[in-house]
């Protein structure tokens, strides 16, 4: 097994910087055929970010996800050694910044630093009676695992009435999913599905489903007439790419069903982002070496000649579209340098793309849970303050290799206050934000600008060098990192006038919601 180790990190590596084919396909389906501007143009810096991260061997994006392996062993293989050997891959994928840090300790709040700690990485053991070793892995990032949901049947699904304990129930759970990640979780995504199950298990089986190709095709009859109809359903609600407006809302929904309790009736859905990150390996038991891939043809396997025997995939037929940079710049942006004034704040409208050049500092939970209580270790008034967690090399000084928003809606709690407190003008991330924060957009004179969702390398060729860093006993991603870019796009959502692009699309969506609520599955 001496080959053990050196395999899954391979495998880490591939899964973190190469979508699958199934998934590239998916997307460039959706670039064919999507037809709002602003989720074309989204879908434009994805698919340029998609190229880069295979091209540079970077992660896709910058939240590498919590790691999920599910391992099928020989009858008589040693599970503790190769639990070992997981870990060892996991630490080493870290420090090559494959991975970020990820791992938190939930009482203290202290980064592990190297993705190790109880629970993590998530391994699955399974028994089978054939002489190799299969691994499959699934890295899901955290704007995507907080947008999964589970319904206890029967109930009220909002905007869509009483759903029942029957499929035509399951059918009102599945669209509400889907409906209720909106931008948050990075769409288009797909949906893994367990019917049944308790609790617990209905959500690990949910996930389970996220390891079927999108491909396939669903072998029990009333499953699959289900998952089209959700797939085609989904796709008229308008939400589109990072919920910008569109015809394309998610690429895959794979249900599965376990028994249940006669007292319970649960649906669990695993939300997937359109960075879906998941691969698999077969291994030689006795060496521990790759003999085939999962998820991809054998012409699509090559190996890039480097000291660190790195993989990827080399036929570039099966990548998604690339262009030229992303966004289409047409002359009618607007540039904004830090410090930014409140006048040109407040010449801003719903919709304008800008570009953010000079300064800008970083800041996610633990940045803004600091600022409610001290003042600021820097001066934030004037200032671009962005939602994001980076992926950060150090080698005599800090680089910044993966950088793009994370979910903003979970500083909604402390955003409008530090907005009045600290003079911040602009504010960056992804999904949009709440009322509140709204609210005191309007009032203070600040914006919100909504990054791309998982460009994480696309972003990361923005960024010129890092200034300086603070607060960095909170961890890597946590930290407030002090940064100068160039040229780097984002799109108004929300404005100093009142007006919110998530507000209006969560809304127009919730009608075209609502008109699905009649019985479509009857027995």
């Amino acid at each position: 097994m001496d080959e053990f180790r050196d395999s899954i990190l391979i495998l880490i590596t591939e899964t973190s910087t190469n979508l699958p084919p199934d998934v590239r396909r998916a997307m460039a389906r959706a670039v064919e055929t999507e037809t709002g501007e602003r989720s074309a143009q989204a879908l434009g810096v994805i698919t340029t970010n998609i190229a880069m991260a295979c091209e540079n061997v970077g992660p896709i994006c910058q939240d590498t996800g919590w790691l999920t392996f599910e391992v099928r062993t020989p009858v008589g293989a040693n599970q503790i050694i190769l639990k070992r050997l997981i870990q060892e891959a996991v630490v080493e994928a870290t420090k090559r910044g494959k991975l970020r840090e990820n791992s938190v300790d939930s009482l203290t709040g202290t980064n592990s630093g190297d993705n190790l700690g109880p629970g993590s990485p998530t391994i699955h053991f399974e028994q089978w009676e054939r002489d190799e070793i299969e691994v499959k892995l699934l890295l899901k990032g955290g704007g995507c695992e907080n947008k999964n949901i589970q319904y206890s049947l029967p109930m009220e699904v909002p905007h869509l009435g009483r759903a029942g304990r029957d499929l035509d129930g399951v059918r009102k759970c599945l669209l509400h999913a889907v409906w209720q990640a909106q931008g948050q979780g990075c769409s288009t995504g797909a949906i893994g599905v367990c019917i049944g199950g308790d609790r617990s298990s209905g959500y690990l089986h949910a996930k389970e489903q996220l390891f079927r190709s999108l491909d396939d095709t669903n072998p029990h009859p009333d499953l699959h007439r289900l998952e089209e109809y959700i797939m085609q359903m989904s796709n008229t609600l308008g939400i589109g790419t990072m919920g910008f407006g569109g015809g394309v809302t998610l690429i895959g929904c794979k249900i599965g069903a376990l028994n249940r309790l006669p007292a319970s009736f649960f649906v669990s859905v695993a939300y997937s982002c359109w960075a879906f990150r998941r691969l698999g390996v077969v291994l030689d038991a006795r060496t521990g070496g790759i003999t085939r891939w999962l998820y991809k043809e054998s012409s699509e396997i090559g190996v890039r000649s480097s000291e660190n025997g790195e993989h990827f995939a080399s036929n570039i037929e099966h990548r998604t579209p690339n262009t030229e940079n992303g966004f289409s710049l047409t002359g009618k942006e607007k540039v904004l340098r830090a410090p930014v004034t409140e006048e040109q704040v407040r010449d801003l409208r719903v919709g304008d793309v800008v570009v953010i050049s000079g300064e800008m500092y970083t800041g996610r939970d633990a940045v803004h849970a600091y600022l409610m209580k001290h003042e600021p270790p820097v001066d934030l008034h004037g200032s671009v303050l962005y939602h994001c967690g980076p992926v950060v090399m150090q080698n005599g000084t800090y680089t910044i290799t993966a950088a793009g928003p994370t979910t903003s809606i979970r500083e909604e709690p402390y955003q409008g206050e530090i907005i009045k407190r600290y003079g911040v003008r602009a504010v960056m991330g992804k999904g949009g934000m709440g009322p509140k924060t709204l609210a005191a957009l309007q009032e203070h004179g600040a914006v919100y600008l909504n990054a791309i969702g998982g460009a994480a390398q696309y972003y990361a060729r923005c960024i010129d060098e890092v200034l300086d860093v603070n607060l960095l006993e909170f961890g890597i991603p946590e930290a407030m990192w002090h940064l100068r870019v160039h040229d780097f796009p984002a799109i108004v959502t929300m404005d100093a006038h009142g007006n919110s692009l998530h507000a209006e699309i969560e809304n127009s969506s919730a009608f075209l919601l609502s008109r699905l609520a009649e019985p479509v599955f009857t027995k």
